[in-house]
């Protein structure tokens, strides 16, 4: 198993006391993201992408805490490694939801899927330098017919979703990062409207047990 995405588990309980877990990820992850800290606590300094309160705002609308898509991770994280002095035992990330985003004018997604796996793979190479450990989590699903109802100016589909992950698993294998299947694991809590709020974002108590 590689090194670096290896044995955290294994450690003494004195030594992963205070450990830092540091969160890049879209507004899915903003949902699970304090049942995790609460989960956490105290073994675990939980921390993310700063700005909660602004990204809250707008979840369709990547700014401050949502990481947004994958080029816009990846510009945050070489800011993160220029500015120099960042370092964290571990480190989530996640993005695809923004980079399906289908313009309905144009019907362009926000980043190609040939995009989208040069960014990843430069993503896990800027992680060597800031983490200990990377793993990648999986984006979840989106409801076809629930999203379509938001009228949200842009559009997503499932077919691009199971497209995305799957550029992810071959990266992540190739580069021996470990993964957190959440999108199929989301899969095994629920359907429709019983799961989604508008098609994407999930309810509450779905949100704790994704956390």
């Amino acid at each position: 198993v590689p090194p670096r995405v290896a044995g955290l588990a294994t450690r003494a309980p004195q030594e992963t006391l205070n450990m830092k877990l540091y969160i890049i990820g879209d507004s899915i992850s903003l949902q699970w993201g304090p049942w995790l800290k609460s989960m956490l606590d105290p073994s675990w300094q939980y921390a993310r992408k700063e700005g909660e309160q602004e990204a809250m705002l707008n979840l369709d609308n990547p700014r401050g805490a949502n990481g947004g898509d994958s080029s816009m991770v990846l510009a945050f994280m070489n800011g993160l490694r220029n500015r120099g002095g960042f370092r964290v035992d571990a480190m989530l990330i996640n993005c695809g939801l923004h980079d399906i985003q289908l313009d309905v004018s144009t019907n362009r997604r926000a980043v190609t899927p040939e995009q989208y796996e040069q960014n990843l793979h430069a993503i896990v190479d800027c992680a060597g330098d800031l983490a200990e450990r990377l793993v990648w989590v999986t984006t979840t699903s989106v409801d076809d017919e629930l999203h379509l109802r938001r009228k949200a100016g842009f559009n997503r589909v499932q077919a691009d979703v199971v497209k995305y992950n799957a550029i992810a698993r071959r990266v992540m294998t190739q580069r021996g990062v470990a993964m957190l299947d959440l999108g199929g694991f989301s899969d095994r809590l629920g359907s429709g409207a019983a799961a989604y709020r508008d098609g994407v974002h999930y309810h509450e108590p779905i949100q704790k047990l994704q956390a």
